[in-house]
């Protein structure tokens, strides 16, 4: 069941995605390579936790600030805020297919307490950033570093580390190698945002 495959994943790399399998049989290729948390750049973390979740070392899996900001936000009419941790993201990546629906906001919030408690945050890190779509057919931080900067990810600067964080809304929109201004504007801010994270420690618990 979901448990099993939940302390499975705690040692062995997901080997694929739903929707990385979607995706390919859209055409749209598989390049995935596993990276250990140990051997990937320090900033491309801070800048993850910069852009996704400032709290991801604090909260237990829900952000239930962000969550209030997001609604607010929404009721404004400002732009659609999810309000998501990386924490959810990563139970949404690993075990459930894409789409909007209350069964599935249910799982997720099922599968984030079980990765909460069985991986801890170091965990739930190595397989988001190893897990995350980063453009047509690229999945994972080496993959995207190969891709985009030709390096691999333990050579990641934070410029681009930066870049990289600033595409995750939309990458199969967004270029991380050839960025258009919002996107440069977009990393600069992560970029700086990723100082801060920095400074006050908030990635302690993936360092």
């Amino acid at each position: 069941g979901p448990i099993v495959a939940v302390v499975v994943y705690r040692f062995v790399p997901p080997p694929v995605t739903p929707l990385m399998l979607i995706r390919a049989a859209e055409g749209k290729g598989l390049d995935h390579r596993w990276r250990s948390i140990r051997t990937v750049a320090p900033a491309l973390p801070r800048a993850l936790i910069a852009a996704e979740d400032a709290r991801f070392c604090e909260h237990s899996g829900f952000d239930f600030d962000a969550l209030q900001k997001a609604y607010a936000n929404n009721g404004r009419g400002g732009k659609i805020r999810g309000g998501s941790t990386i924490s959810q993201q990563t139970a949404k990546n690993v075990f459930l297919w894409p789409g909007r629906s209350y069964v599935r906001k249910g799982l997720e919030a099922w599968f984030t307490v079980l990765i909460e408690t069985i991986w801890g945050k170091k965990r739930i890190m190595e397989v988001y950033l190893n897990s995350i779509e980063y453009g047509p057919g690229v999945y994972g931080a080496e993959a995207a570093a190969r891709r985009y900067f030709g390096v691999g990810a333990d050579r990641l600067t934070t410029a681009q580390a930066a870049r990289l964080a600033a595409i995750l809304p939309s990458p199969l929109k967004w270029k991380a190698a050839k960025p258009g201004p919002y996107v440069k504007k977009r990393s600069r801010r992560i970029g700086a945002a990723s100082g801060t994270v920095r400074r006050e420690g908030l990635a302690a618990c993936v360092a």
